[in-house]
C-alpha cells in the first residue's frame, strides 16, 4: 500500500547525480570508520514526518522501534544491536537525499531504510479525483429516477460470516461464481468464507454488507489484487434499478481507502449492479 512521497527518490538507484558526485569515495571510508567505531548497527530509517505522508510517520517510527527492540532481545544482526537514526523523509527529494548522504558521512548510519509511498503524488491525487469525478458523473441519476441513489438509508458494514452467510448464498446463487474475483466457479459456501476469513486476516480483502434498515440489499467486495483494489458491487435482485448501486459505490470508497490506504481502486462490477 502506497501514499504520497519523495522516499521512492532514495533508493539507491534514485539519487540525484549531483548529490551522490564526488562522495563515494568519502562515503567508503565513513563506512569502514562506523563499523569500527561502534558496537551498534545504525540504521537511518527513512520517514515520512511532515508533508503529505506525514499522517503515518508516527506509525512508522513505533513500528520500527519494536522491531528493532525484538531484534535486539533476539541478539542483534551479526551479533550487533540495532540503532535506529529517524529521518524526515518528507521534504523535498533532493534535499532528503543529500541529508541521508549527510547522515552516512558524519559516522551516524550505515545502513539506509527507506519506504516506498508512490501513488499519492499531486499529480496521482489529481489523477484519481478526475477519475472519481467522471465515475460520479456517469452513475448521476435524478433522486426521482433512482430515489436510494442519495445513501441517505444505506450503511455499510464488515461481512460476519456467520450472520451474513444467507446474504452471501444469494449473491453466489445469482452470480455462481467464487467471491474472491477470480471468476471460477463457487465452491461451498463453508469453503468460500472461510477462504474470504483467512484473506481478511492476511489484509488482501474486505467485504461489506449494503443494509437498508432492516434489509441486507447487497455487499461490496475489495480484493487486493498486485497495487490496486478491485472493487465488485452487487445489489440483490429484489433491490436493483433503485440506486443502490449507486449509493454503495460512493459509500464503499472511504470503506476501503481506510483498509487500503492509498492503494487505487478499480471498479470490476456488471453495470447491471450498479442501479
Amino acid at each position: 500500500m502506497t501514499v504520497t512521497s519523495p522516499i521512492a527518490a532514495l533508493r539507491p538507484r534514485s539519487l540525484p547525480a549531483r548529490v551522490i558526485g564526488g562522495r563515494c569515495d568519502d562515503l567508503d571510508v565513513s563506512l569502514a570508520r562506523a563499523r569500527s567505531r561502534s558496537d551498534r548497527l545504525r540504521i537511518a530509517f527513512l520517514i515520512p514526518l511532515s508533508g503529505p505522508a506525514g499522517l503515518w510517520g508516527p506509525s512508522c517510527q513505533a513500528s520500527a522501534t519494536l522491531a528493532a527492540q525484538e531484534v535486539n532481545a533476539a541478539g542483534g544482526i551479526l551479533g550487533r544491536e540495532i540503532e535506529l537514526v529517524f529521518a524526515d523523509a518528507g521534504a523535498d527529494p533532493e534535499l532528503v537525499a543529500e541529508d541521508t548522504l549527510d547522515l552516512i558521512a558524519e559516522n551516524r548510519a550505515e545502513a539506509v531504510i527507506g519506504m516506498s509511498f508512490d501513488q499519492l503524488t499531486k499529480n496521482s491525487r489529481k489523477k484519481i479525483a478526475a477519475e472519481l469525478e467522471d465515475l460520479n458523473n456517469i452513475l448521476s441519476f435524478t433522486f426521482k429516477d433512482r430515489p436510494a441513489s442519495s445513501g441517505d438509508t444505506l450503511v455499510l458494514r464488515p461481512f460476519s460470516g456467520t450472520s451474513d452467510r444467507d446474504i452471501f448464498a444469494a449473491r453466489t446463487e445469482d452470480i455462481g461464481a467464487k467471491g474472491d474475483g477470480s471468476g471460477a466457479p463457487a465452491g461451498g459456501l463453508d469453503d468460500e468464507i472461510r477462504a474470504a476469513k483467512e484473506r481478511f486476516h492476511a489484509e488482501e480483502a474486505a467485504w461489506f454488507v449494503a443494509v437498508d434498515g432492516d434489509d441486507k440489499v447487497g455487499m461490496i467486495f475489495g480484493e487486493l489484487e498486485g497495487q490496486e483494489v478491485h472493487v465488485r458491487i452487487w445489489i440483490h435482485p429484489d433491490y436493483r434499478h433503485r440506486g443502490y448501486g449507486t449509493a454503495a459505490l460512493a459509500k464503499s470508497r472511504p470503506e476501503l481507502a481506510a483498509y487500503f490506504p492509498a492503494v487505487p481502486l478499480v471498479i470490476r462490477a456488471p453495470g447491471a449492479t450498479l442501479v
